[in-house]
């Protein structure tokens, strides 16, 4: 099956810091890597010391994005609608252990150091795919002091891989948020699990940073997904009243392109 192969790296991907600004937009098929920077927390045997911009032009690679729209009132009430729901229903899970005796389970807990950590109800995942309730996402997000302690910063909706762009902005307005699909990834081949590290000339050749094209990924003798996994979009539910920050993605910024560390 193809989730347990990726779902490790699929937690780098989906995985960023809270920002204040969201000052650039996306098209749907790729998006920019002109907030490039470095990376933090290296995998073991992977160069990942280099200040250069080549993080963020791989990340950008493997991104793509619903289509902006114009703002409207209409769209401003809707998503005031949602993130308040979205406030209401999950403030009780300020305490970790509340959200895990309620079905929440830490996505990819082997990897340690995550700035951001997701804790996904499988029900909810499933019937996100067919609808949408603001009361209901499919994961809630934290972050952990050094203490070890989970601090709740937001939560993430997720839809179906065939959802279009219609049905998102009836679930949060395009104008307000930008969805975000996982793209253009090779894996390595089935029981090749030993090959996730592998590099070339000091960069990842799988996963979210590595090779983009499905030659690129044949001639590694890996698996071209074209699409990880359906449409999903962030909310940050406690960053202010902006909805820039409320709705920032984060997969560009500069601390997001690596993140984490394999146990």
């Amino acid at each position: 099956m193809l989730r347990p192969t990726i779902v490790a790296l699929l937690a780098f991907a989906m995985s960023g810091r809270l920002h204040a600004q969201q000052s650039h937009s996306h098209s749907d098929t790729t998006a920019s890597a002109k907030h490039a920077s470095h990376g933090s927390g290296d995998m073991d045997g992977m160069d990942m010391s280099s200040t250069d911009d080549w993080k963020m032009t791989a990340m950008a690679k493997h991104m793509a994005y619903s289509s902006p729209r114009p703002f409207t009132a209409a769209d401003s009430v809707k998503a005031a609608l949602v993130i308040n729901e979205l406030r209401q229903a999950i403030a009780k899970y300020q305490d970790v252990g509340v959200a895990e005796a309620d079905g929440y389970k830490m996505f990819a807990p082997q990897i340690r150091n995550q700035p951001q950590y997701h804790f996904t109800k499988k029900w909810n995942a499933v019937r996100n795919q067919f609808g949408f309730d603001p009361a209901r996402p499919t994961s809630l997000l934290y972050t952990k002091d050094s203490n070890g302690r989970f601090h709740l910063i937001g939560a993430m909706y997720t839809a179906s891989k065939g959802t279009s762009e219609e049905d998102l902005n009836e679930r949060v307005p395009l104008s307000v948020a930008h969805w975000h699909r996982h793209v253009n990834w090779c894996i390595p081949a089935r029981r090749a699990k030993e090959r996730w590290t592998e590099t070339e000339n000091g960069r990842p050749v799988f996963g979210p940073l590595g090779v983009a094209t499905r030659e690129e990924c044949d001639a590694a003798d890996g698996r071209f997904i074209p699409q990880a996994f359906g449409w999903m979009v962030h909310a940050n539910t406690f960053a202010g009243n902006d909805f820039k920050s409320i709705w920032h993605d984060d997969h560009m910024d500069h601390d997001h392109a690596m993140i984490g560390n394999p146990q």
